[in-house]
């Protein structure tokens, strides 16, 4: 029988993967929680600290397949919170950062579901921690710009401003389109010799670091056969990492840069 008020649903930032990177509010909503509705970049160590009873819910979504869609995750949220149930939405990273977390949001007060949101350690953050690559760094970028590297209409999007000198560029979920990325970022004006660092599975115990140039990156991810969740990092920034430089044609790209630059 359904409560006479709505629980509250708790959109939770489950960071990167390293459980160590929770905020102390977090570990303790993740705790008590009688149901866990969680996304498939959430780590088995972070599920792994909820109660033994609790009820686990994937709404696991892979390119080109979502086991839930988006309407039916909300439907679910708004529901579980009318039984009374006591919610966590369980996001990787951040659920504002590429987490649909505002979509959660919005149907749950449009529902008259109390909502809250417990930010998390982004997955860029975290790894570019681990990588002790600086997303900013006073002598190579004072910006930093996030985007999706799936969005719908790639080849129209405009980032000739996102990367460059004094700039950093972060694209997450582009190992699939790593190739046109790079050949998107170069047609609006990047150099081809400009540093690029992938950030693989982050702050994991599998987390790899690799470091290339942008003219590289497409042949580089398939090279060293890249899986998500990956992170592409494009500026001077990338070269700073503590990374495995498996850059080919070093040489050669160098010098195709500086003959288009005369």
């Amino acid at each position: 029988m359904a409560s006479s008020a709505p629980a509250t649903v708790y959109l939770v930032g489950a960071g990167p993967g390293d459980p160590e990177l929770l905020t102390l509010r977090a570990a303790r909503l993740i705790a008590a929680a009688g149901v866990i509705v969680h996304d498939g970049l959430v780590s088995p160590e972070v599920l792994a600290m909820a109660r033994p009873d609790a009820q686990r819910i994937s709404v696991a979504k892979q390119r080109s397949r979502h086991s839930m869609p988006q309407d039916e995750i909300n439907a679910l949220l708004v529901r579980l919170a009318r039984e009374g149930r006591s919610v966590v939405r369980l996001k990787g990273g951040d659920p504002f950062i590429f987490g649909r977390g505002g979509e959660e949001v919005d149907a749950c007060r449009a529902a008259g579901v109390p909502v809250e949101v417990v930010p998390g350690i982004s997955a860029a953050l975290g790894s570019a921690a681990q990588a002790q690559l600086p997303l900013t760094h006073r002598a190579a970028s004072s910006a930093v710009s996030f985007v999706a590297g799936q969005c719908k209409g790639l080849t129209e999007q405009d980032w000739s401003g996102l990367a460059g000198k004094g700039r950093t560029l972060v694209i997450y979920m582009g190992v699939a389109t790593a190739a046109d990325i790079a050949d998107k970022l170069i047609a609006d004006g990047v150099a081809p010799g400009i540093p690029v660092a992938v950030l693989e599975k982050g702050t994991r115990a599998d987390a790899r670091v690799l470091r290339t140039l942008l003219a590289d990156l497409g042949d580089m991810v398939a090279r060293e056969a890249v899986k998500s969740p990956a992170l592409i990092v494009v500026g001077e920034v990338a070269a700073l990492a503590n990374a495995r430089d498996v850059m080919a044609g070093w040489a050669a790209q160098v010098e195709r840069e500086s003959e288009m630059r005369s």
